[in-house]
């Protein structure tokens, strides 16, 4: 069901990965040098990484997230139902969200009307940063894409953030020649898993290995056990985050059906998409399973730390190879204890996760975690000292020194004398 209008704003004024309320914070460092952020989605209240580095982003300098533009035929439908996203609190002063005019549609062909919206979209988002005083820009990109705008815009620092395999194919498939020459082209390129920088890596001389963090606050500050979790009796075997088709279902079934006395927790929004809705509907019949529905980032982290177990039931395949999810660190970051699936951004935790390989090993690995040995406070520390060395705090202020650097010796020595 879709979110009330008062809804979706509540949500969005938690959703800063923040204290919910918070004012905005200081003015960027490098204040002359301003960020377009080229994104897959809408400013939400649902974060992804890309909310997370962006926002943070806007403390070294001011970043313009550029909404993507609508294909014509939906760019022009009046917008009535749901607030604007601008309207979603912004963490930081000099974070901007930019929606193109609905006269500036998405576009296929022809090709010279194609180009000249998206010329003319990021010279409107340009101008923002104009405005806010800013001389130079770097160009963001999330996507391959969004490419195209290297060529439509000039640009003092081009960067590409890989945050997937975007082929999403659970084959593996060699690179395509559109991110190989996008890859080759920017100025830097940040990788967030081990797989895909052994794959993608070699192509630019300038690949920084750039991992998936935590809002390390927000996960390991204890908070009240949510009132729908309440209810739900111990053990709890818990999982938060998307529900969507690269989880091991066929585990799912064997786990839930091996151990009727576990009650198995799944805290998230579904993908819309039948097979997923069919597992979700097979094991919703079960005693001790449960689903809990879609939360905003602040909401959900919230919940991990009143797992019993915190999952990572992936399928181990081609695709799950390459991803480095973002759960790990929050759910380190809520002390419990944490199983998954040996994929190989998993395999450098294996002394702080535990990762069986069959149902078998799964059922000895969760009943090891729910030992009193699993979960002492020297146990729960290291956990915790883990995951606040992956705080996006940090890993945040290491990109901005990558870019500092990438501009010249003096945004270097700037950045330097102010972190």
């Amino acid at each position: 069901m879709n979110p009330t209008v008062a809804e979706y704003l509540r949500s969005g004024e938690e959703s800063l990965g923040l204290l919910a309320g918070a004012a905005p914070s200081r003015s960027a460092l490098i204040p002359d040098v301003g960020v377009l952020a080229l994104v897959p989605d809408l400013w939400h209240w649902q974060w992804q990484p890309r909310h997370q580095v962006m926002t943070r982003l806007a403390r070294y300098f001011p970043v313009v997230w550029m909404n993507p533009a609508e294909y014509w035929r939906k760019s022009l439908r009046l917008r009535t139902l749901l607030p604007s996203q601008d309207g979603v609190p912004i963490p930081e002063s000099d974070f901007v969200v930019h929606t193109a005019s609905p006269f500036l549609p998405l576009l296929y062909s022809p090709r010279k009307l194609a180009k000249y919206t998206l010329r003319k979209r990021l010279e409107t988002a340009r101008q923002t940063l104009v405005r806010k005083g800013c001389t130079k820009v770097a160009l963001y990109l999330w996507r391959p894409e969004f490419a195209a705008a290297l060529d439509q815009i000039p640009a003092d620092l081009s960067c590409y953030h890989i945050d997937d395999e975007y082929t999403f194919s659970t084959v593996d498939t060699p690179i395509s020649e559109e991110e190989r020459n996008l890859i080759a082209r920017v100025d830097q390129v940040f990788i967030h898993s081990p797989a895909l920088l052994e794959k993608k890596g070699k192509i630019n001389p300038h690949t920084s290995f750039t991992p998936n963090g935590v809002d390390f606050d927000a996960y390991a500050q204890p908070v009240q056990e949510p009132d729908d979790l309440r209810k739900i009796p111990h053990p709890r075997i818990g999982y938060s985050g998307h529900i969507k088709r690269q989880l091991d279902w066929q585990l799912l079934r064997d786990l839930t059906a091996r151990h009727p006395n576990w009650f198995f927790v799944f805290v998230g929004s579904a993908n819309a998409h039948s097979e997923i809705l069919g597992h979700v509907e097979e094991l919703s019949r079960r005693k001790n399973v449960r689903f809990l529905g879609s939360k905003t980032a602040l909401q959900l982290a919230a919940y991990p730390q009143h797992f019993d177990v915190c999952i990572m039931p992936y399928r181990n395949d081609d695709y799950t190879k390459y991803i480095y999810p973002l759960k790990l660190h929050e759910y380190l970051a809520s002390g419990r204890p944490v199983v998954g699936t040996p994929i190989p951004s998993l395999v450098a935790f294996r002394d702080s996760v535990r990762l069986p390989e069959n149902a078998e090993q799964w059922t000895v690995a969760i009943a090891q975690s729910l030992e009193p040995m699993a979960n002492t406070m020297e146990s729960r520390a290291a956990r915790q000292a883990l995951a606040k060395s992956h705080d996006w705090n940090i890993l945040v202020r290491q990109i901005a020194q990558t870019m500092a650097n990438r501009l010249g010796p003096a945004y270097a020595a700037l950045l330097e004398r102010n972190i």
